[in-house]
């Protein structure tokens, strides 16, 4: 239900003053068990800018209408054929219930939990973000009206205060610092195929891993495959460069009420935006992206970790912090601008910790792919227990070209699970001590080989290779075991391991 105040002018530069969400007020008593949240926020009116379809941009096309069961959006395209996009600022979950109980209690206390997530929450973000190095869209508060430029979607959106910023996609955005001026943009699903089809395809993991730990800081938990769209680099290897979306989860607020707080114990993903990210908090705020950070900073070491969350810490200063506060309209500054700073500056200092932890958490098991053409995987054992481990090309068209390489250390790795995909893979293996890591082989698609170097003289039996029967070459190794393997279909390729591990 939306409130709206008043009007002030009537050309394209006109106002209205509404408020968000004022049915978001409750009495003292629905609040001690189910939470305050920012429920005063959603109440307190602001005024807003007037968008017409025909003056934005020098006149937009409505051309989509999508969204999830909580949010609906509309799709717009300029003359350019930019896309743009319109998402209403409040929320429906109860949508997502079985149409028998949308209008029971259940869907009644699920819509009333949409004041958990601060309103106006996105606007603050382009700058903490700008200042942080990480790629961002632009988002801008929106009234929009009883426009007939709407056509078919007028009935839906007339009179609805939305959120309008740029949609990164396709290849018209190469004129965007804040998207990292890219040749092309793509999906999720269409950057992580690439980088499992071809080895010189590659994703900008440092960037990724920057973008992360400020998703953190946020208290940004809701970061699976599709909040992300990706830039395209060109050169001899292509680069894949993070570009986060969808900030409708930073700043959550959920454990603040008794009911909520008991719910969250059973939901450690409903991270809350207090003054700390370590320990738990950082397992609960990496859960439901916890399979594509394992896969994309599955090379980087401890030490880059740490050196990505200094420099943040330097980089976010209690300026930026200001500046970006400064984006909120006055009366919203007034109620929550000392909260943020109190907790951003707080959550600032754990950085560090939280990278530390974020780190050891993602390489306790460890699996890596390589690609569905022909790749290298080779493994040097030193006498610590340690394992340098390479991933090279091996494409026919060129010479072998040294991907990623890290060295694992048992005191972090437990196991490492090593996918070859389709092509002719090698596995090579290569140094001497014990293998106190439990390394796992797949070779998936296609004749693979194994070579042990001269050198290789390592103990212990913690080496398996998984022969699916299809003219692998894998000979006999004392202390090295071979099992036969009936793998499922999606182990065999890109695409499979893809839908296996749940890229989608």
């Amino acid at each position: 239900m939306l409130f709206v105040i008043e009007v002030v002018g009537q050309k394209k530069d006109s106002t209205i003053t509404v408020t968000a969400g004022e049915h978001y007020l409750k009495s003292g008593f629905h609040q001690f068990w189910w939470g305050k949240h920012y429920r005063k926020v959603w109440a307190e009116p602001v005024e807003a800018p007037l968008f017409w379809v025909k003056e934005f941009k020098g006149g937009v096309t409505p051309i989509k209408q999508g969204g999830s069961f909580q949010t609906k959006n509309l799709r717009l395209e300029d003359s350019l054929g930019r896309e743009f996009v319109l998402r209403s600022v409040d929320k429906d979950p109860s949508k997502a219930l079985p149409k028998s109980l949308q209008n029971t209690f259940v869907a009644g206390l699920m819509r009333d939990q949409t004041s958990v997530i601060h309103p106006y929450g996105a606007f603050i973000v382009p700058e903490l973000a700008n200042a942080a190095g990480v790629y961002h869209t632009n988002p801008k508060l929106v009234f929009i009206p009883d426009d007939p430029a709407l056509g078919k979607y007028r009935q839906e959106f007339a009179n609805t205060l939305a959120l309008l910023e740029e949609r990164p996609d396709d290849a018209n955005w190469a004129n965007l610092a804040s998207f990292g001026n890219p040749a092309n943009i793509v999906s999720s699903k269409k950057a992580i195929s690439s980088l499992l089809k071809k080895p010189l395809h590659q994703v900008d993991a440092k960037r990724y891993l920057r973008s992360r730990l400020f998703d953190m800081w946020l208290s940004d938990w809701s970061r699976r495959e599709d909040q992300w769209r990706w830039g395209v680099a060109e050169g001899e290897i292509v680069t894949y460069e993070p570009i986060p979306r969808d900030r409708d989860h930073a700043f959550f607020k959920f454990n603040d009420g008794v009911l909520t707080s008991i719910i969250s114990i059973f939901k450690p993903n409903y991270q809350s935006f207090d003054r700390t990210i370590v320990g738990k908090n950082v397992k609960g705020l990496i859960s439901a992206s916890r399979q594509m950070d394992s896969y994309l900073l599955a090379y980087l070491s401890l030490e880059d970790f740490k050196e990505v969350s200094l420099d943040l810490q330097q980089r976010l200063s209690d300026d930026v912090i200001e500046k970006a506060l400064m984006q909120w309209p006055p009366q919203i500054r007034e109620l929550t601008a000392q909260e943020f700073r109190k907790k951003l500056r707080a959550r600032r200092k754990d950085l560090p910790k939280a990278a530390s932890t974020f780190y050891h958490e993602i390489n306790k098991e460890v699996k890596l792919a390589g690609s569905d053409d022909d790749d290298i995987f080779k493994l040097h054992f030193t006498s610590d227990g340690s394992v340098l481990v390479q991933h090279w090309s091996n494409t026919k068209d060129s010479a072998p070209v040294l991907l990623d390489q890290k060295t694992y250390s048992p005191s972090e790795t437990k196991s490492i699970a090593i996918y070859g995909l389709s092509g002719a893979d090698v596995f090579q293996l290569s140094g001497q001590g014990k293998s106190k890591i439990k390394i796992q082989w797949f070779g998936g698609e296609g004749t693979d080989k194994l070579q042990v170097e001269d050198d290789w003289k390592v103990t212990g039996k913690n080496i398996v290779l998984y022969d699916e029967d299809d003219g692998n070459e894998y000979k006999k190794v004392k202390k090295l075991k071979v099992k036969d393997h009936s793998p499922k279909a999606d182990e065999f390729s890109g695409d499979g391991w893809l839908l296996r591990h749940r890229l989608h």
